[in-house]
């Protein structure tokens, strides 16, 4: 694991962004998918929303979401929890971030669905210092579409969601979006925030 999580800080030190496979293994990736939130009619899941204040706005985004408790979260997905703290170690001791807790929720695109270019760290609250997404997408081909489009300095990056796969990027530098897909689209999305996430 320390390999993956050196590949993750040297692409953050040298371009902001890291890119890395297998950050969750095949079995690990299908005990999350097996879970009743991905199985069931996903009644606990709720229409995504833009700003602090949560404003729905499907012209911008299309995705619903389930925030996850580190204390309540199923033991599948705390195995992915606990990685995450592990690399914020990893990653205060290497890049001297700071970096002390994180927030995550289950995301669902429905076929077709997007999420236009955007920055995550708000105007009026700087507490997410990286974003981390990991993919749920078993078998995804390029002809599914749904890439994560990077804006990077004088150039676009395209990410495929491939199942296992792990996206990590500097919140308040890189604006990004989300592709429409033509099937549906799960990751669990998250940001690594410079406070506990409890705190005021």
């Amino acid at each position: 694991m320390n390999l993956l999580f050196d590949s993750i800080a040297t692409g953050l030190a040298e371009q902001d962004f890291a890119i890395t496979d297998q950050f969750l293994s095949q079995p690990e990736v299908e005990a999350i998918v097996a879970l009743p939130e991905f199985q069931a009619d996903r009644t606990s899941f709720k229409k995504a929303g833009i700003s602090k204040q949560v404003q729905v706005k499907e012209e911008i985004r299309g995705d619903y979401i389930q925030w996850l408790d580190k204390a309540t979260a199923p033991g599948a997905v705390t195995v992915y929890l606990k990685r995450l703290d592990d690399l914020i170690r990893y990653l205060n001791r290497n890049l001297f971030l700071s970096l002390k807790d994180v927030e995550a929720h289950f995301t669902v695109y429905p076929p077709g669905t997007f999420y236009k270019r955007h920055l995550d760290q708000f105007k009026q609250d700087d507490h997410r210092k990286l974003s981390v997404i990991c993919y749920l997408n078993n078998d995804w081909k390029p002809e599914h579409g749904g890439e994560l489009r990077l804006y990077l300095p004088g150039r676009t990056r395209d990410v495929l969601p491939e199942a296992g796969r792990l996206v990590c990027f500097r919140s308040d530098r890189i604006e990004h979006e989300v592709l429409p897909a033509t099937r549906e689209r799960l990751s669990i999305t998250g940001w690594m925030l410079d406070k506990e996430k409890f705190l005021v």
